[in-house]
């Protein structure tokens, strides 16, 4: 396979790599591909979040979580906690201007738990339809995440609605 050609494609890339080290429980690669001061030429120990790109996330459920330190830890948490996911992306957009890109699409996650104790199986499978806004910034080193943004999708309840016309 060739390099990616386009911006377009190294940020298809890039977000690819994001959900394939959740994938893998690779904390280190996920951590690598999250922006930080130092990318954006800013000193780590000392800088204003506003100009230094801080990084920012939110999980389905959660509320927002500022700062690299705080976003990665609730990596480590998810990643501790759960056994098995998987995410099959679809609706994937991606849109570049300049140093700084957007992608949403369609998470559609199978996760499980801990097994259950005595097994050496899986907990039970879980499937999650979720939608995500991931925000990109190009850096030296290519492009790392700048925010993540994901909110599930309400299932219809399957009830039919009642009749509501005047008797």
């Amino acid at each position: 396979m060739s390099a990616p050609q386009t911006d377009v494609e190294q940020v298809e890339l890039a977000n690819t790599a994001f959900y394939e080290a959740m994938e893998r429980g690779d904390f280190e690669e996920l951590s690598s591909i999250w922006l930080t001061p130092s990318d954006l030429g800013h000193d780590e120990e000392y800088h204003d979040p506003a100009q230094a790109g801080e990084v920012s996330c939110v999980h389905p459920g959660w509320p927002v979580l500022n700062g690299r330190g705080e976003v990665l830890r609730s990596y480590a948490l998810i990643m501790a906690n759960t056994e098995y996911i998987q995410f099959f992306l679809t609706d994937v957009h991606v849109s570049v201007t300049g140093d700084t890109a957007l992608v949403t699409c369609t998470e559609n996650i199978l996760s499980g738990g801990p097994a259950p104790e005595d097994s050496d199986e899986l907990g039970p499978l879980v499937g999650q339809l979720v939608v995500a806004t991931n925000v990109f910034r190009r850096t030296p080193e290519g492009w790392k995440i700048w925010s993540h943004h994901a909110s599930p999708v309400l299932a219809e309840s399957g009830e039919e609605e009642e009749d509501e016309s005047p008797a």
